[in-house]
């Protein structure tokens, strides 16, 4: 098992606790890197890097990403964020790689409701557990190659983390910031 990001993930925590031998990776792999791996599966979760369609290739259907958003809105980057700022709706997702950004096909989603008084650091973390949560429930049929699997649906949007700097001035509590700033600060203007 390769697992993309941050070696003290939970995740990483939960594959070992079921067995999986999991070698952890959080630089830019490439295809001859995976190959003298010969991981039987990759799971990405906070990997900072785009993983090529040549690994993908090595692991076809074998790959997975846990990303914090109700894909299609939001690929790519600070997908929380974006949930604010845009209006759009909240949620994690679970979907099979492949050479776009987040365009893979979907496993499993769940819609997550963010309370007003929640900040950008509150509303992480809540999206990380409920991630971290529906990975625990599907993991055994993703491995066995049983869980569901349906193409995203619609053209969603999204983000690289140079997009930032045009809402930037929005956070000047950093990850504190209350994410009913955010709303009310990008919510359109009503017809006059």
């Amino acid at each position: 098992m390769l697992f993309l990001g941050p070696s003290d993930s939970p995740v990483v925590d939960y594959l070992r606790e079921e067995g999986a031998h999991v070698t952890c990776r959080s630089d830019r792999i490439d295809a001859a890197q995976v190959q003298a791996l010969a991981p039987d599966f990759i799971v990405s979760y906070g990997y900072r890097h785009i993983v090529r369609p040549d690994v993908l290739s090595l692991l076809r259907d074998r790959c997975v990403n846990l990303h914090v958003s109700l894909l299609p809105w939001n690929r790519g980057a600070d997908p929380n964020l974006w949930s604010f700022v845009e209006g759009t709706p909240s949620g994690v997702t679970i979907h099979h790689m492949d050479a776009g950004l987040d365009t893979g096909d979907v496993i499993a989603q769940r819609r997550v409701g963010i309370p007003e008084d929640a900040t950008l650091r509150t509303s992480y973390d809540q999206l990380q557990r409920e991630v971290q949560s529906l990975f625990r429930q599907l993991w055994p049929a993703i491995r066995e190659g049983r869980a569901p699997r349906r193409p995203q649906e619609g053209p969603g949007s999204a983000h690289r983390v140079r997009d930032r700097a045009r809402i930037e001035h929005l956070l000047g509590l950093g990850w504190d910031t209350p994410v009913a700033l955010l709303r009310a600060a990008t919510a359109p203007e009503p017809p006059t």
